[in-house]
């Protein structure tokens, strides 16, 4: 089973969720999600399902990093919300669809399952976020339980939640807005890796992916 790092982000909805919106800082959560599209494409595969106004975050800070954006994230989304599909959906060949079982949460969780069957998460990222946010990482937990768990806390949300039944996190994630430093340290990727442009042309080992001086 193909390693993966997992991201869960989200922009929270004051209208369904002011309690979230409340404390979560959008630029915070903004800058976070493009620090660790930064760190990892290219690096590692990046596994999330898919958040509207997350997916052209990604899609910007990948198109100046001259790799295959398609073959390095892999996107999940229900149909269940067809009509709310982001238009860069159309451009790449790295959205898997589930069914729409008729129900919100049924379909939800539908998608969530297959998502993660289908790699073997070695960590996870949240960021901002609403009550899907603690879904994922509930059901994450139970399916993935050694994978890293990182709550970016300092960009506020429903992570803050998470923050509280992880218990004891690293100080720096409340702290510390350097994203992409804070990333490099967390998920272990050193600043010398090089990129590649398909994860088949990426060497099996690490020490093989540093650059040299």
């Amino acid at each position: 089973m193909t390693d993966a790092i997992f991201l869960s982000a989200g922009v929270p909805d004051p209208r369904r969720g002011p309690e979230y919106a409340k404390t979560a800082d959008t630029v915070a959560i903004a800058a976070a999600v493009s620090a660790l599209v930064h760190v990892t494409l290219g690096r590692r595969l990046l596994v999330w399902g898919g958040q509207p106004a997350i997916t052209p975050m990604i899609w910007f800070v990948a198109e100046g990093l001259g790799v295959d954006y398609g073959r390095w994230v892999r996107l999940y989304q229900s149909k269940h919300f067809k009509d709310e599909f982001p238009e860069d959906n159309k451009r790449f060949s790295n959205v898997e669809y589930t069914e729409d079982l008729g129900d919100r949460e049924r379909s939800l969780l539908l998608m969530r399952e297959r998502m993660f069957s289908d790699y073997n998460f070695t960590a996870a990222v949240f960021i901002g976020g609403m009550k899907g946010i603690i879904d994922e990482f509930d059901l994450l937990e139970k399916m993935h339980p050694a994978a890293i768990k990182i709550p970016v806390i300092s960009a506020g949300g429903a992570t803050l939640d998470l923050a509280q039944r992880i218990g004891t996190v690293s100080t720096d994630l409340a702290t510390n807005m350097d994203y992409i430093a804070l990333f490099h340290r967390h998920l272990g990727i050193s600043v010398k890796e090089n990129r590649y442009q398909t994860p088949e042309a990426q060497p099996a080992s690490i020490a093989d992916r540093l650059w040299r001086q």
